[in-house]
């Protein structure tokens, strides 16, 4: 790795070492990690993985993405709180998923409380959460923090409305990958196309 943090993609542009580490990974960083992310059920598929992300590589969560989809009916939300107790012993024995009884019920109360939400009021409150000024450009992976403040008022929020298995760390997870924030390391291919795209405001916001 060079002391940016960068390495030369397959097309010889420079791009975040992490994102070259395997095949997955390209196409994740290239095309999805930090590009804003919108719509309720988005947003909840998001929000989701990152949590049953916690104490495990995100690797491990997108090679079973598409069982991840197909388990939780592809994270529509009023779908998913229809979920009951033969849904969860379902999940328990998919081999496509992880199987953690406590990432799966939160996963299905999460979505009840969701279901009684007016439409855009997730993607709202998320993205409100924005930082108002973007930071510098980070030069290393070390330069990306864990935690933020808004990362922290964004998994307060989010607990006070009833939302489970959502720390600050997790919270900050979900901005990175949704495009609240753009963490490409400065030089990067895709910071330069992240900052075409994005962040962007929720439907109905005024632009920051």
């Amino acid at each position: 790795m060079s002391d940016l943090g960068l390495l030369p993609g397959p097309d010889g542009e420079p791009r975040c070492a992490w994102g070259l580490a395997t095949e997955d990974y390209v196409a994740y960083h290239d095309t999805e990690w930090g590009r804003p992310v919108h719509g309720d059920d988005a947003l909840y598929e998001r929000l989701c993985l990152e949590a049953f992300q916690s104490g495990l590589s995100w690797l491990t969560i997108l090679r079973r993405r598409e069982g991840f989809r197909s388990a939780f009916a592809g994270f529509e939300i009023a779908a998913v709180a229809e979920f009951g107790e033969a849904d969860v012993e379902r999940l328990l024995a998919d081999e496509g998923i992880i199987r953690n009884r406590a990432k799966i019920e939160a996963t299905l109360a999460n979505a009840r409380v969701l279901a009684g939400w007016k439409p855009g009021e997730l993607d709202a409150l998320i993205w409100s959460h924005a930082p108002r000024r973007r930071g510098r450009a980070p030069k290393r992976l070390a330069d990306v923090p864990a935690v933020t403040d808004e990362s922290t008022a964004l998994a307060k929020a989010l607990k006070k409305a009833g939302i489970r298995f959502v720390g600050p760390t997790t919270a900050y997870a979900l901005m990175q990958a949704c495009g609240l924030v753009n963490d490409h390391l400065a030089g990067c291919v895709a910071r330069e196309a992240q900052a075409v795209y994005g962040p962007s405001p929720a439907p109905g916001q005024r632009p920051r």
